[in-house]
């Protein structure tokens, strides 16, 4: 069965951003050292946090779409410390914002994308976060094989192990997802995507 798509429109995500920061960002995002982590990206976490947004989840909106503009904001593929640079960032940038410390534990929390129960924010930036694993399998294959790329540097073998890993990993987990909302659009599709990918890895095909 197709998953709903994410919608392609962020407008109903869309916050005032100072114009100097929000420069500083789009600039980030268009690194051409990404492949994943672009772009690209930001629009589709956006545009997860419309979906869930339309699908009931309630969060505090300009925390958390300010968090998505952050929270990859910096990123080295072979950087341990991504999330927190990028909270670093946003603790920086965002001196005088009154959404500044929500913004950075956002950023913080997606290292792990393990938010409590009761965190609303969290769950839906981690929900939106990891929406392009319940994609279309076309676009699931585009992801994966670019973030291949970004880790070119790493041999072939290696990186097949660690990643096929790293899925199987999550696929332990009771849910992928953390919402009603996000479970019901993504969940079955992500972990059918998983299962493909780790056998392919598996199978030295990928």
């Amino acid at each position: 069965m197709t998953p709903p798509p994410i919608p392609a429109e962020r407008s109903a995500m869309d916050v005032e951003i100072p114009a100097p920061i929000r420069d500083d960002l789009a600039r980030r995002w268009d690194e051409p050292h990404r492949r994943h982590h672009d772009r690209r990206h930001l629009d589709e976490v956006l545009a997860g946090l419309a979906a869930l947004r339309a699908a009931g989840l309630d969060f505090d909106e300009r925390p958390t779409v300010l968090a998505a503009w952050f929270h990859d904001a910096v990123y080295e593929p072979l950087s341990g410390t991504n999330e927190h640079d990028s909270a670093s960032l946003a603790r920086d940038l965002l001196a005088d914002d009154p959404d500044r410390d929500e913004v950075v534990r956002l950023v913080e929390l997606t290292l792990t994308h393990d938010p409590a129960a009761d965190d609303r924010n969290g769950i839906a930036l981690s929900d939106a976060d990891l929406a392009v694993l319940g994609a279309d399998t076309d676009r699931y294959d585009e992801y994966a094989a670019n973030v291949r790329d970004e880790y070119q540097q790493v041999p072939g073998p290696l990186f097949r192990r660690a990643r096929a890993e790293l899925l199987a990993e999550f696929l332990t987990r009771d849910a992928l997802f953390r919402s009603a909302p996000a479970r019901a659009l993504w969940e079955a599709p992500a972990r059918a995507n998983l299962s493909r990918e780790i056998a392919e890895l598996r199978a030295g095909t990928r």
